[in-house]
């Protein structure tokens, strides 16, 4: 059976580093990590102005507002820019991306219905933020790519201006990009002109209507959660990186699940998402490893015990390489099972937790990786969530593995007492 089960994957490797390695997937994902440090300078500018806002620090509410405003709120604007100039370089080598992701971002506003704001007797031209945050995610990983893909094919059919030799690079690339950004700003303007006459209104609406919404029911679910859980721990267990496999595509989903709360919890509203992107990273965190670490401490084996003492520190971090690797855990069928589903069993105890409102519900505010146990989740807005993670970690982890880790401990115990003999 392990024979069958290891050919299977065998022949399925291929297939998968694949796709972890499709140029439009790391795009997409690049583009994400991108946004980080935006999102969480974002989300601790939510959470300051709510603090602020009840301490009667009005200034200060009003000042971390509009910095959660420019960066959550925007949120899109970003992704459209980072997603076309990170797909280029794939396509045509030495080419920043820079031109095709300011054309990106130029087709994005094009796209975008303006609004209107009534000044006295006249109405001044607004953007709304509507499309500009977590709505308008899927339609600027969309417009990003297409406008990305487009630059390169005019691009590498020549339709553009050359220069004779002698000018400096700066005014060649300049005249080089006049042809991309015209035509595909021709096209933005003729898609924005139909969509007008359509019930959608807008590009942006029809995006969100008919994938975005339907993607949300779909992966937006706690089973959506639970299958992708497993999927990954699979993938990790025959030693193929789970998480560049799946992320790309469940991220954007659950990234804007986390912005519909803060923007909820900006507005004084309640958080309307159970789950998201920061609710998997901190209850699956360090993938409840750190369980199998302590329980290696007091190992009876001399093998254990010093692969323990070597793995806790990291462990404590939430960097567990040294015992997924060391252990190994990685093909390791007698470890299998607790390996692959303790993050869903995890996943499913913090959702009823929150669901019955013994936890709190998650503000959306993302994580910074390599903060230590308990630190990690403090992001979340709530002392309930930081007990979460510890109980999870500190009580059920070890639980969990330990049924499975004393028989493997008793049996490398019998190794070293027999070659000891």
């Amino acid at each position: 059976m392990k024979n069958k089960m290891q050919d299977f994957f065998d022949r399925l490797t291929p297939v998968l580093d694949k796709v972890g390695n499709n140029k439009y997937l790391q795009a997409v994902m690049s583009a994400m990590m991108g946004t980080l440090g935006l999102i969480i300078l974002g989300s601790f500018s939510v959470l300051g102005s709510v603090y602020a806002g009840r301490a009667h620090l009005t200034q200060l509410a009003t000042l971390l507002g509009n910095v959660s405003t420019v960066t959550i709120s925007c949120l899109a604007l970003f992704i459209v820019f980072l997603v076309a100039r990170a797909l280029v370089p794939f396509f045509i080598k030495g080419d920043d991306g820079v031109a095709a992701g300011i054309i990106a971002l130029v087709n994005f506003f094009i796209l975008t219905p303006l609004g209107s704001i009534k000044n006295g007797k006249s109405l001044t031209a607004a953007l709304p933020t509507t499309w500009l945050s977590a709505q308008g995610v899927f339609s600027a990983l969309i417009i990003g790519l297409l406008s990305a893909r487009a630059y390169v094919y005019i691009k590498q059919h020549g339709w553009t201006i050359k220069m004779p030799a002698g000018v400096p690079p700066m005014v060649t690339n300049a005249f080089a990009n006049l042809i991309p950004t015209i035509v595909l700003g021709l096209v933005a303007m003729l898609i924005s002109f139909l969509f007008m006459l359509t019930s959608w209104g807008s590009f942006h609406q029809m995006i969100y209507s008919i994938i975005q919404v339907p993607l949300r029911g779909i992966g937006g679910s706690i089973w959506a959660m639970i299958v992708v859980s497993l999927i990954m721990q699979i993938l990790w267990f025959f030693g193929i990186h789970g998480t560049n496999v799946v992320f790309p595509l469940v991220t954007p989903i659950w990234l804007a699940m986390d912005m519909e709360n803060l923007a909820a919890i900006k507005a004084g509203h309640a958080a309307p998402n159970i789950i998201g992107l920061a609710f998997f990273n901190v209850v699956t965190w360090g993938g409840l490893a750190l369980g199998l670490v302590l329980l290696m401490l007091i190992a009876k084996s001399k093998r254990y015990r010093e692969l323990g003492r070597l793995a806790i520190v990291p462990a404590l971090f939430g960097i567990t390489e040294p015992v997924i690797f060391g252990t190994p855990l990685v093909l390791n069928f007698e470890l299998a099972i607790p390996f692959i589903t303790n993050n869903t069993i995890a996943l499913i105890i913090a959702y009823v937790a929150t669901n019955i409102g013994l936890v709190g519900r998650f503000s959306g505010a993302q994580t910074i990786f390599g903060l230590p146990l308990g630190f990690h989740a403090t992001v979340g807005g709530h002392v309930s969530i930081i007990i979460l993670q510890l109980v999870i970690q500190l009580i059920l982890s070890p639980l969990l593995w330990y049924p499975w880790f004393k028989h493997a401990d008793n049996k490398a115990l019998a190794e070293e007492q027999a070659a000891a003999k």
